[in-house]
């Protein structure tokens, strides 16, 4: 970790894959290992402590020894209730940290300067949020753990379910990062993803000098 607040990261892999035919993008195999592994390799030295969000069977999981938690609002309702999962499990096991950092479990090539310069830039700012080319990545970014509560009240009280919509109740600060030769949250969706991410590893050009 850098010389910022201490932040607990989360990476939220409970999506449902559809165009994947259902499976979990991050055991995807990509370059020797996972999606998941390398984006734990990236996130790891980033963060205070590193948490999976996944509902179902966890044990799916043991590989990589990291806690894994499951959403805390019933059906599903999406990566939201990923974040509120996240803010959580900072409240009950690291009260010392007062920010969380969500990343998606689909972007194996996450900076390697993510962390310090969201905190960094996010300047009097609520809430800091990753972009490239101009497309905000709503679900990347950092988040006060107090905001659990409010958070909660809009997904159980509210229905509110984008994750771009409830950070836009909040003053917020977009922290932009170069997407050329490659979009550093290059996230996999398709197969198609998947053999451009693996074309990706295979050259070393995933993260280039001065984005990782």
């Amino acid at each position: 970790m850098g010389a910022y607040p201490s932040t607990v990261g989360v990476i939220l892999a409970g999506g449902l894959a559809r165009r994947l035919g259902g499976v979990d993008k991050p055991l995807l195999r990509l370059g020797g290992g996972t999606v998941l592994g390398h984006l734990i390799e990236r996130l790891r030295p980033q963060v205070s402590d590193l948490v999976i969000n996944a509902n179902g069977d966890p044990l799916r999981f043991a590989a990589f020894t990291l806690p894994v938690v499951a959403d805390s609002v019933p059906g599903r309702p999406g990566p939201l209730a990923g974040v509120l999962a996240g803010l959580e499990w900072t409240t009950e096991n690291r009260p010392d940290a007062e920010w969380t950092l969500t990343v998606t479990g689909d972007a194996p090539f996450v900076p390697r300067d993510l962390v310090s310069r969201l905190h960094a830039e996010r300047g009097e700012a609520v809430l800091a949020t990753a972009a490239t080319g101009g497309q905000i990545h709503h679900a990347i970014g950092l988040w006060p753990v107090q905001m659990a509560r409010s958070l909660r009240e809009a997904l159980v009280l509210k229905g509110l379910r984008q994750v771009g919509s409830f950070a836009g109740l909040f003053p917020r600060q977009t922290v932009s990062w170069e997407d050329h030769p490659v979009d550093p949250f290059f996230n996999i969706n398709t197969s198609q993803d998947l053999h451009r991410a693996e074309r990706i590893y295979s050259v070393s050009v995933a993260v280039p000098a001065g984005q990782g």
